[in-house]
């Protein structure tokens, strides 16, 4: 089965909901467990431009939030399903994920 591996930054208040929307959709599960994904903190960095509409910090200026980075993964056919659910459930404006491709074990 291929793979891909999503990385997505949010704040510590929605982890839980974009973990659910994420496992709804397919991704994140392990046999007979499911949310499975790897949580640390950071800071996120970001200016929005005069047309943004930030859900955190201010227009025009540079803003620094805590944020927490959530990395899972999922099949390639569920892939586009899974980022989707993490659209409609993630605060952020323009969030970004990332969708990269896992070698299966036997291609090592």
């Amino acid at each position: 089965m291929q793979r891909v591996l999503i990385i997505t930054t949010l704040p510590e208040k929605n982890v839980n909901d974009v973990l659910d929307a994420i496992s709804s959709a397919g991704g994140g599960i392990i046999e007979e467990y499911t949310h499975c994904a790897f949580t640390n903190s950071g800071t996120g960095r970001f200016k929005p431009s005069a047309a943004a509409n930030p859900h955190v910090g201010a227009v025009g200026e540079i803003n620094v939030e805590p944020e927490v980075r959530i990395e899972t993964f999922c099949a390639r056919e569920v892939a586009k399903a899974v980022v989707q659910a993490i659209r409609e459930a993630h605060p952020y404006e323009e969030p970004v994920i990332y969708v990269l491709p896992l070698l299966d074990e036997g291609e090592l």
